[in-house]
Parts: structure tokens; sequence; C-alpha cells
């Protein structure tokens, strides 16, 4: 299927999420804890500069656990909670396996509950840290609309089909924002959230040892940059991390972009960005200006953050994150 069929066929679907997107967001607003708990975001931000000063590798996984909240069943901190009975969480699911700073989450949280109990929710603490740690690694600060409202099911099937896995495709990739409401612009603005963090070699391994399964490399990838991967990352190799963008991976920056267009990108989701025109029309934009890069990763994190949410009287205020009132 081409991309203008592949289009017109996710166009009524991804209306109909946008509508949805749009219905349920009219209940967030900027300033939403002005009243109830005037200090939220200030606590959340100190809290986060001390983390930040100790742990600044934290910063990729904690935007990630964002995204992987707000892409299964929209952002209502799902992410967080435990196992109730047999059924094993979303947490347990293999993307999201190399998530961190559960512990982080837990200790805004705690803070927020000491100066404002039973005000401030989980998925609020989830978003706000992710814009925090993207502002503490260099990168620009958006405003936010808060006061969504914390879910009560985390079931690790909601996953499959949700999270996108390293190797889809551009039309995949397409799909899956598509149906979440969000645009191929929004899929090449955040794809720049790579430019912080590390991943483990087994996310791309294949493109270096077994791209078709013949023990081959994949050949979109910069042939001499093929060597400096293999030095770091051996076959089989299930422990090292990779930086996602070497030399400033704990720096918010428009550099990925720049790994990108050279195909030193990690991921098959990085490099077949470049397969679209228009995609790599911004991809080469983005990467030749950072202040443009910072406008629109802003915009397209506030449309992410408005993804299917709880708002009003739906969901519930947790008084701790991994667990249901």
């Amino acid at each position: 299927m081409d991309s203008k069929s592949l289009f017109k066929l996710l166009l009524p679907l991804s209306v109909a999420f946008a509508l949805s997107i749009v219905a349920n967001a009219q209940g967030l607003k900027i300033g939403f804890y002005e009243k109830t708990c005037p200090q939220a975001e200030a606590i959340v931000y100190d809290e986060m500069a001390k983390v930040m000063s100790v742990a600044p590798t934290l910063a990729g996984p904690l935007l990630r656990m964002h995204f992987h909240d707000c892409f299964v069943n929209g952002c209502d901190a799902s992410i967080l909670l435990n196992s109730t009975g047999s059924v094993p969480p979303e947490k347990a699911s293999p993307p999201n396996l190399s998530l961190r700073g559960f512990g982080t989450i837990d200790r805004v949280k705690a803070r927020l509950e000491k100066a404002c109990p039973g005000i401030v929710s989980c998925a609020d603490v989830i978003a706000i840290v992710a814009r925090d740690v993207v502002r503490l690694s260099k990168g620009p600060y958006y405003n936010l609309p808060t006061g969504r409202r914390d879910g009560n099911r985390s079931v690790i099937l909601d996953t499959l089909g949700n999270l996108a896995p390293p190797t889809f495709n551009f039309q995949q990739l397409v799909g899956l924002f598509s149906a979440k409401g969000l645009s191929v612009k929004d899929l090449v603005v955040l794809s720049g959230g790579h430019t912080i963090g590390t991943s483990f070699c087994s996310a791309f391994s294949n493109r270096l040892y077994n791209f078709t399964g013949k023990g081959d490399t994949d050949p979109s990838i910069d042939s001499e940059y093929v060597p400096k991967l293999k030095s770091k990352c051996k076959p089989n190799d299930l422990t090292t991390l990779v930086e996602m963008d070497p030399g400033s991976f704990k720096t918010f920056d428009s550099s990925y972009y720049k790994l990108v267009a050279k195909r030193r990108s990690l991921f098959t989701t990085d490099d077949t960005m470049r397969s679209n025109p228009a995609a790599l029309a911004l991809v080469m934009r983005l990467a030749n200006n950072q202040a443009e890069f910072f406008k629109e990763f802003g915009i397209s994190m506030v449309k992410m953050g408005n993804i299917e949410v709880l708002t009003g009287n739906q969901g519930e205020i947790r008084k701790k994150c991994a667990l249901v009132n």
C-alpha cells in the first residue's frame, strides 16, 4: 500500500481519535492547580533538579515513560500500576522493561501528597516530570495543561499494538501515530526525544548482525559507522548500553536529526524517516534549526499529553502511584 492510500485509510480513524482527544482535553488547562496546590509545579521542578544533579541519565527513561503511558489507554498513569491479582500490568510488557525512574515518580508524588494531599494526579506528575527533565537537560520549557486524573486499569495485553518496536517502518509508525490523533510532523518532532538517553544493544543489534536473517548488516546504516557500533555491541549482547545521540546524550539538542541525516541513527524507526520526502525535509530543517525544534517539540508534547485523558469526575487521584485507592 502506498503512502497516499495509507493516509486515506487512516484519515477517518485519526479524525475520530483527534476529536475525542480534543473533547477530553477540554478538562485540562494551564495552571489547573493554581488554587488547590499553587506550589505543585515548583515542587516537581525542585525535586527533579535534585534528582538530575546526581542522576542525569534518568532524563531519557522518564521522558519515555510519558510516551509509553500516553500511547496505552491514554495519559492516565497506568504505566505506574503494579499488578492486581494474577494479571501482569503494563510495566511488565517487554517494551517497558527498560524503563527506569519509578522511584523518582514516587519521590515526587510523596512530596506533593505532603504539601497537598489527594490533589495532584500521578498522570500529571508523569507529564510535568517529562517536561522538567527536558528543561533540565538544556531543552525547551513549554506551558503544560494539567488536570489529568488517574486510571485504575493496567493490563499487559493493552500494550500490544500500542507501543512501536524499534523495527517499525514508516507506514507502521504513521498508522500508530495517526490512531492516536498525531500527525507525521508530530512523529518526526517527538522522535527527537531520542536526543537524550541510551539503548540496549539488543534493541538494534539485528541491524548489525542479522538484518535479513542471513547474517548481514542493514545497508541503510552508514558503512563507516557500522564498525563503531559493532565494537560496542557484540552478537547477543543483552547488557551493554549505547548512547542514542553520541557526544551529547545528556543534552537535549537537535543533533539527533543530524545523525538521522547521516544514516547514523540506532533504530529502524529513526532511519525510516528518511524514506518519506516530507519527513526527511523536516528532519533536515530541524537538524539546522534548533530553535524550531524546541518550539515544535513543546507543541507536539502538549498534543501527545492530551491523548484520551481522564478529567472531571473520571478516574481518581491516586494516593500512591503504584496502587489504586
